[in-house]
C-alpha cells in the first residue's frame, strides 16, 4: 500500500497544479522569450550549447511540525531535441531521513513509486548513517536517469521526512539547492509550527553541508523573506536569475539551512499527543554540569602525517582549555605502539596539567602503523581502573574519545574480535566516542564500536577542517548534566515505547521518546523521569491530561491536517529505534525478528529503509498489475540507511544479465599467477612467472605521482597438482587499486565481494550484476563473471572473477588482472605490468 501524505497539500494535488503552471509557459518554443526575465548572455551561451534536456524549474516546499519536517521537491525537465535524451535528476538529501514517495510523469505517462520488500535472499544488513555523511557531512544523493522522448517534459515529485536533531542548542533543517544550471524558477519554501513557541530563528549564508557545524554566519541569502509569530514562521527564498548567477553560475548554489529553538518548560519535559500516538521532547536546562573522565586515544600512525595530525593538535590544544576543574583526564596516542601520557591514572585539570598536556600532544610524531585493539585496550583499562578507587558517592561520566584515520593494520584486525574485545574491556562502564578522518577508515567499525558502548560515531571528511569538527564534537559532548537517564509511563496507558533508557544527557541536545497509546488508556499519562546529577538522585513526575492536550485547543482543531504529524514522528523513531537495535544485537535470530518488525513498519509508513526497496509502475503497468524494479538495493551494501546511487529507466532495466562473453587484452596477471605483457608495437608478447608465498603483496601498477592509480595484489596458498614439479600454488585472492588524485578512493575485489570507498562506501556482492559510479570512478560487475574498473575514462582494468563449485583440493577461488585502457596512464607508471605496456600505447 502507498501511503499518500497529506499535509499542507495533497501531493497529487500539488503535482497537477503545478503540471498546470507549468503548461502556461510554452516550454517547447525555442524563440519565445520575451515574457522570461533577461538572461545574462554567458547563460543563454552555456544553455545553448548544451544539448541534454534542461532543467527549467526547482521547487523545495518544507513543512516542519513540532521538530518533524516533511519536505517535497519537484522539478521539470525538457527535451527539446529531436531525439530521445537522457535526463538526470539528482539531490542531496539529509542521511537521517526517509524517502516516502517518488513520481515521475513522463509526457503523459505517470510512473508511481511503491515501497516493497526487499528480497528474501537479500544479505543487505542495517547500516550506518556514514554519508556524505554525515551531520558534519551527512547527506546523500538520491539520482533517477530517465530516457525523456523527444520534445517532451518530465516531472519529478519526490518527498522525504525526517525528525530533526537538537545540537548545541539548535535544530537545524537543511535543504540542498543545486539545480546545476542557472534556471527561470527557483523556489524554496519552509512553513514551520512550534505549539510550545519559536525561541530563536535564522537562516545562514548559502553553505555547503561540510560547512553546517562550522559556524555560517547569520545573514540570509539574498531574496529570503521570512514571516514569524510566536508560534509559527514562514521562510521564502526565490532568487532571480541575476541572483543566482551572483551566487554561483552553474547552478550549485548550496545547502539552504534554517537554525531554531524552541521556549521548553520546567519538568518532565514537552508531551505532544494526538490520535493515540505521542511524542516526549525531554531538554532541561540550568542543570550543574556533571564531572566527566574523559581518555583522549588519538591516532598518530604514518597516515596522519601532514594535515591531519596538525588540526587535530589544534583542536585538542582547544579542548584541554575548554575543560573544566571537576574534570579529569589522561591522552593516549597509538600506532605500532601504545603510548600513555600519565602511566596508570587519570589527572585534575589544573594549569599545569593542560600545559604538559599541551607539550605532550605537541611532541606527537605520526609514524608505524594502526593498532586499533591495542588502544582501545589501554584506554579502557585505564578508565575502568581510575573510577573503581573513585568515591561512589559523587556521580561521574566517563567516556572514551577515540578519533583514527584508518583501518586496524596491526595485532588484532579482525573487526568482529575488535569489537568483542572492546564489550568486554569496557563492561558498559563507561561510554565510547569514535571519529573518522577520511575515506580510509572502517566506518562500520567505529560505528558498531560506538553503538555498544553508548556513543556515537562521527565522520570527518579528508577535506574539511578537522580541527574545527573535532572541537565541535567535543562542545556536544563536553557538558554532561544528567547521566542514567530513564523515562517511564504507566504501563497500562502504553503498548509501545522507543528507546528509554539514555546513559547521558548533555547540555544542548535533546532526549526524544516516542510511544503508542493502548485503546484502554485513561485520561491521565504519567510520566516519571529518574536521573542522576552530580550530587544527587533526581525524579520528576506528572500526570499529562490525555483529553486536554495541546490538540485539544483551537488552534489545532483548525489545523486538522497536522494530525498525522505525530503519528509518522512516532513511524520514523519506532523504525529507527529497531534498526538500531539489530544492528547492535549479536543472535541472528534477534536480528531476524527485529528487520522483519522494521520491514513492517517500513511497509506501514511507506518509508524506503535498509529493509525495503522502491519499485516504480507506469500508468500502463498499474492497470495489468506488472511492476518494475527501479532500485535494489540487495545489490549494495552501502553503509548509508538508503541505497539510492542510482536509478534505472522505466523504459528498461539496466539490471539485465549480461552475457559472459569477455574480451580482455594481453597483458594480465591471471592463473598461478602467469604474466603476460603485450607490446602492441613491436607485435609480440612477453611472459614470466613468479614464485611469490601466500600472503605476499605484489605490485602490479604504481602511478602514484602520474595519474594517482596503484594496483596491489594478494596471494593466496594451495597445494600442488598431484605429480607437479611445485611444492604449492599461489593466486590472487584480493586486489587492490588505490586511487588518489582528484580524491581519494580506494577499490579491494575478492572472488565474492567489492569494497569500494569513495565518498560513500559500498559493499557489492559479486554475485550480482551492478554498477556504482562516484568521485569519476566507475565500479561495474557482471554476476559470477568479472570486474571492470574505470577511472576517469582513459583507465580501465577488467578482474576475472574465478569461482569453483565443486573445488579440487589445490583450486581456490582467484582473481585475474587485464589492463583494459592504460592512455591515463604516466610515463613514470611502473610495477610488474605498469611500464611495458605504456611505451608502446
Amino acid at each position: 500500500m502507498i501511503v499518500l501524505l497529506v499535509f499542507y497539500f495533497s501531493l497529487a494535488v500539488w503535482g497537477q497544479e503545478l503540471w498546470n503552471l507549468r503548461g502556461d509557459v510554452d516550454y517547447l518554443d525555442l524563440d519565445s522569450r520575451s515574457e522570461f526575465p533577461r538572461v545574462p548572455r554567458q547563460v543563454i551561451m552555456s544553455q545553448r550549447s548544451d544539448s541534454k534536456p534542461h532543467m527549467t524549474d526547482f521547487i523545495v516546499k518544507s513543512t516542519i511540525f513540532s521538530r518533524y519536517a516533511f519536505t517535497a521537491v519537484s522539478s521539470t525537465m525538457v527535451n527539446r531535441a529531436f531525439r530521445p535524451k537522457d535526463a538526470v535528476f539528482q539531490i542531496q538529501i539529509p542521511a537521517r531521513a526517509f524517502i516516502s514517495n517518488f513520481t515521475m510523469i513522463i509526457g503523459k505517462k505517470v510512473h508511481q513509486s511503491k515501497v516493497m520488500t526487499k528480497a528474501k535472499n537479500s544479505k543487505d544488513k542495517i547500516k550506518e548513517h556514514s554519508g556524505k555523511n554525515n551531520k558534519n557531512n551527512k547527506v546523500e544523493t538520491f539520482t533517477v536517469t530517465v530516457s525523456l522522448p523527444a520534445r517532451t517534459k518530465g516531472l519529478f515529485l519526490l518527498t522525504y521526512e525526517e525528525l530533526l536533531e537538537r545540537r548545541l542548542g539548535q535544530y537545524t533543517h537543511v535543504i540542498s539547492v543545486r539545480p546545476m544550471r542557472v534556471i527561470l524558477k527557483l523556489l524554496v519554501e519552509i512553513h514551520l509550527t512550534e505549539p510550545s513557541g519559536i525561541t530563536l530563528l535564522e537562516v545562514a549564508l548559502l553553505g555547503n553541508s561540510k560547512q553546517i557545524s562550522q559556524g555560517l554566519e547569520a545573514s540570509p541569502p539574498p531574496s529570503t523573506k521570512i514571516n514569524q509569530t510566536r508560534t509559527t514562521a514562514h521562510i521564502k527564498f526565490a532568487p532571480t536569475i541575476s541572483q543566482q548567477v551572483a551566487i554561483a553560475e552553474n547552478g550549485v548554489l548550496g545547502d539552504f539551512i534554517m537554525r531554531y529553538d524552541v521556549n521548553r518548560e520546567l519538568g518532565v519535559g514537552d508531551i505532544q499527543i494526538q490520535n493515540g500516538y505521542f511524542v516526549h521532547y525531554f531538554a532541561p536546562k540550568d542543570l550543574p554540569p556533571v564531572p566527566k573522565n574523559v581518555v583522549f586515544v588519538i591516532d598518530t600512525s604514518a597516515s596522519m602525517a601532514g594535515r591531519k595530525i596538525s588540526q587535530t593538535k589544534d583542536a585538542l590544544f582547544t579542548i584541554l582549555n575548554d575543560l573544566r576543574p571537576i574534570d579529569h583526564f589522561n591522552i593516549i596516542n597509538f600506532s605500532g605502539r601504545i603510548k600513555v601520557w600519565q602511566h596508570g591514572k587519570l589527572v585534575p585539570v589544573t594549569r599545569e596539567t593542560v600545559r604538559d598536556a599541551k607539550k605532550y600532544i605537541y611532541l606527537m610524531s605520526p609514524s608505524g602503523g594502526t593498532n586499533i585493539n591495542d588502544a582501545i585496550q589501554t584506554g579502557s583499562k585505564l578508565l575502568k581502573d581510575y573510577i573503581a578507587q573513585q568515591d561512589k558517592s559523587v556521580w561521574a561520566v566517563s567516556l572514551i574519545i577515540f578519533l583514527t584515520d584508518g583501518r586496524p593494520t596491526i595485532a588484532e584486525v579482525q573487526p568482529h574480535k575488535i569489537l568483542s574485545n572492546t564489550r568486554k574491556a569496557a563492561e558498559k562502564k563507561f561510554c565510547i566516542f569514535t571519529l573518522g578522518i577520511g575515506r580510509d577508515v572502517d566506518y562500520r567499525l567505529l560505528q558498531r564500536m560506538s553503538l555498544e558502548n553508548c556513543g556515537v560515531m562521527r565522520r570527518i571528511n579528508e577535506d574539511s577542517d578537522a580541527s574545527i569538527l573535532l572541537k565541535g564534537f567535543f562542545d556536544e559532548i563536553g557538558t554532561p548534566l544528567l547521566s542514567d537517564i530513564r523515562v517511564d509511563y504507566s504501563e497500562d496507558s502504553v503498548e509501545y515505547v522507543t528507546q528509554n533508557f539514555f546513559p547521558n544527557y548533555f547540555n544542548g541536545s535533546e532526549l526524544i521518546i516516542a510511544g503508542k497509546l493502548t485503546d484502554n488508556t485513561s485520561d491521565n499519562l504519567h510520566v516519571q523521569v529518574a536521573a542522576s546529577t552530580s550530587d544527587k538522585h533526581l525524579m520528576l513526575e506528572a500526570d499529562v491530561k490525555i483529553n486536554d492536550t495541546r490538540r485539544s485547543s483551537n488552534d489545532f482543531k483548525a489545523r486538522s491536517k497536522d494530525s498525522k504529524f505525530i503519528q509518522r514522528a512516532w513511524g520514523y523513531l519506532a523504525i529507527k529505534d529497531l534498526l538500531r537495535l539489530q544492528l547492535k544485537s549479536s543472535n541472528s535470530k534477534v536480528k531476524e525478528i527485529l528487520s522483519e518488525k522494521a520491514k513492517n513498519l517500513s511497509l506501514e509508513y511507506n518509508f524506503i529503509t535498509p529493509v525495503t526497496s522502491l519499485r516504480v509502475k507506469s500508468s500502463d503497468e498499474q492497470s495489468s498489475g506488472s511492476t518494475q524494479s527501479v532500485v535494489n538495493e540487495s545489490e549494495v551494501n552501502d553503509e548509508r540507511a538508503q541505497s539510492l546511487q542510482r536509478i534505472t529507466k522505466p523504459e528498461s532495466t539496466s539490471l539485465r544479465k549480461k552475457k559472459k562473453t569477455v574480451m580482455v587484452s594481453k597483458t594480465s596477471a591471471d592463473g598461478d599467477p602467469h604474466f603476460v605483457v603485450d607490446f602492441p608495437l613491436g607485435k609480440f608478447s612477453i611472459c614470466f612467472n613468479i614464485d611469490g608465498e601466500p600472503g605476499n603483496i605484489m605490485r602490479l601498477v604504481s602511478d602514484h605521482e602520474g595519474s594517482g592509480v596503484t594496483v596491489n595484489g594478494q596471494l593466496i596458498g594451495a597445494p600442488a597438482p598431484p605429480n607437479g614439479h611445485k611444492k604449492q600454488r599461489t593466486y590472487f585472492s584480493a586486489i587492490t587499486i588505490i586511487v588518489s588524485k582528484p580524491a581519494r578512493s580506494y577499490i579491494e575485489i575478492t572472488p565474492h565481494k567489492v569494497i569500494f570507498d569513495s565518498r560513500d562506501r559500498f559493499i557489492l556482492s559479486c554475485d550480482k550484476t551492478i554498477e556504482v559510479e562516484s568521485e569519476g570512478l566507475m565500479v561495474s560487475v557482471a554476476a559470477k563473471s568479472k570486474v571492470t574498473v574505470t577511472i576517469q575514462e582513459y583507465i580501465s582494468f577488467l578482474i576475472l572473477v574465478h569461482q569453483y563449485k565443486n573445488p579440487a583440493p589445490y583450486q581456490r577461488d582467484h582473481l585475474g588482472f587485464y589492463i583494459l585502457t592504460s592512455k591515463g596512464l604516466s610515463s613514470s607508471v611502473h610495477g610488474l605490468l605498469g611500464k611495458q605496456p605504456i611505451l608502446f600505447k
